[in-house]
């Protein structure tokens, strides 16, 4: 599906800043505060019965999370999920598999 909106980058870098995006509330919600800054930058991915993404974002200063979310197979037509997340992670915390 091609990006509707410039995101600087190929589908997959846009899928990426889609699911970023989506999954901010709910961070937020488990954290209980607002992040001003919300950027992804590092993934990976896990084909499972659907996609797991393991993204490292910055949230401001020099803290970052770690999180997995879950896609789920086009047919189940689910939305996306925060599976699990990691805070207190700097820059140089390497994003495994979790």
């Amino acid at each position: 599906m091609p990006c509707s909106r410039p995101c600087g980058g190929s589908p997959l870098t846009c899928d990426l800043l889609h699911i970023n995006n989506s999954v901010k509330l709910q961070v937020e919600e488990k954290e209980g505060k607002k992040f001003e800054v919300f950027n992804a930058v590092e993934f990976k991915t896990q084909l499972v019965a659907g996609i797991n993404y393991f993204i490292k974002v910055h949230v401001g200063n020099e803290e970052f999370l770690h999180l997995r979310v879950f896609k789920s197979l086009p047919h189940e037509n689910k939305p996306l999920s925060l599976a699990s997340y990691q805070s207190s992670k700097t820059t140089h915390d390497e994003l495994a598999y979790f």
